[in-house]
């Protein structure tokens, strides 16, 4: 990771022709590593539900408001985020580290574009430390075991999910990944998990359209389902919400309704 150039062989990996959820996320949050193939996919999945950018954004902001919980109040210093995405603003090291300089942070993906720029997500504190992990969610043991050569799994931990389960469609198998990080973890360490929710008919239409796109299919579960992922742990409040309505920032301006739903829950 610490070549100026982008790894040739990544490069070659990263398919332009066919969208890319990352890259369309990353396109409705308004950054610039895309193609014009997720620019196509990304609008014509707003124009059936054009509440996805707010969506996304609401989610951007969660984790924000969620990783200042935990660093400040909670007093966790160490945060393992699978499923990071493409680094845009407020990534979790950033935010972490304002809150405790010597927080210590390690990111997942496995997508060749994000590896491209995992870079930026290596800056780090003199205090901290941050690390990337090349794994996929549905190797936990992988991450658990590259993981620990950064973060202190004696300590409590904050595990963030945000976004990834929907692509681990079956159940059973999803609360299982997400079951075998938490049991790895200590007492006092806590899981941030969000997706999208099925309980509107124009996202469930936008989704069955995308995942015919040739892109990784991404599977919507209804509120209760996401809420079998905090089994055994205690939910902060307000609980699984609607992620606009987690501990919102005080402003002038309504909280904006969206169908994407989060919770922090606690390891006891």
């Amino acid at each position: 990771m610490a070549d100026e150039k982008p790894d040739p062989d990544l490069l070659g990996k990263i398919d332009s022709t066919v969208p890319h959820s990352a890259r369309i996320w990353n396109y409705w949050l308004g950054g610039k590593d895309n193609y014009p193939v997720d620019h196509e996919a990304g609008d014509e999945f707003a124009k059936v539900f054009p509440g996805i950018v707010d969506a996304a954004r609401g989610s951007r902001r969660f984790l924000a408001r969620a990783v200042r919980h935990l660093a400040g109040p909670v007093g966790i210093r160490q945060f393992l985020d699978v499923g990071t995405g493409l680094p845009t603003v407020e990534n979790t090291h950033e935010i972490a580290q304002r809150v405790a300089p010597d927080s210590r942070i390690v990111y997942v993906d496995n997508d060749p574009l994000v590896l491209v720029h995992a870079k930026a997500l290596l800056t780090s504190t003199p205090e901290g430390a941050t690390d990337f992990v090349d794994a996929d969610v549905h190797e936990p043991g992988v991450i658990l075991r590259r993981a620990a050569e950064t973060l202190d799994f004696d300590k409590p931990v904050g595990l963030m999910m945000l976004g990834i389960m929907g692509h681990v469609p079956d159940d059973g198998l999803a609360q299982s990944l997400v079951r075998t990080l938490l049991d790895a973890l200590p007492p006092g360490s806590h899981l941030t998990l969000s997706d999208g929710t099925d309980i509107s008919a124009a996202r469930q239409a936008a989704h069955a359209t995308y995942n015919k796109s040739g892109a990784v299919p991404y599977h919507l579960r209804n509120p209760e389902e996401l809420g079998h992922f905090f089994d055994g742990l205690e939910l902060l409040e307000p609980g699984l919400v609607p992620v606009t309505q987690w501990r919102p920032d005080r402003t002038p301006f309504p909280v904006t309704p969206v169908t994407t739903y989060g919770g922090v829950g606690r390891k006891t």
